[in-house]
């Protein structure tokens, strides 16, 4: 059995149809969704049976200084087909995203990671504590602005 490459325009299509208004855009193979909609898309993206995103590769975080983007790296190991999707957030302070520790359990060490590391936090995740540094510590130092 071939297996259909699935393009990018194909994944932007479909999850704008599954998930409204949660779609930024498609560039450069990667697919953009509005932060309060990370949840929402990523249950539709490994839920919908022509998708099928079983398999969660990483999740990271980048200091832009002016914003901060969560990237999601997908795998379907039944389609073979991969995908990577990135949010922004806004601003310096009180960063937040929805966890997506409910989809795919190997969230969890890398949602605290991100917090830890960076001071976004994760709606919904179930242990949301410093997971490197010590409780107490202030910042997070891989912040451009962290001294």
């Amino acid at each position: 059995m071939a297996v259909q490459q699935l393009t990018g325009e194909d994944l932007a299509d479909k999850v704008a149809a599954g998930v409204p208004d949660a779609v930024e855009g498609m560039a450069d193979g990667v697919l953009r969704v509005k932060a309060p909609k990370i949840a929402d898309v990523a249950g539709f993206m490994k839920s919908d049976a022509g998708l099928d995103f079983n398999f969660l590769n990483s999740i990271s975080a980048v200091d832009y200084i002016s914003h901060f983007e969560v990237v999601y790296h997908l795998t379907s190991l039944t389609k073979q087909h991969t995908a990577i999707v990135k949010t922004r957030l806004d601003g310096r302070e009180d960063l937040s995203l929805p966890s997506v520790y409910h989809l795919w359990r190997g969230a969890d060490f890398q949602e605290r990671e991100i917090w830890d590391l960076m001071g976004i936090s994760f709606s919904g995740h179930p242990n949301m504590k410093r997971i490197m540094l010590w409780e107490g510590f202030e910042g997070h130092p891989l912040r451009k602005d962290y001294l």
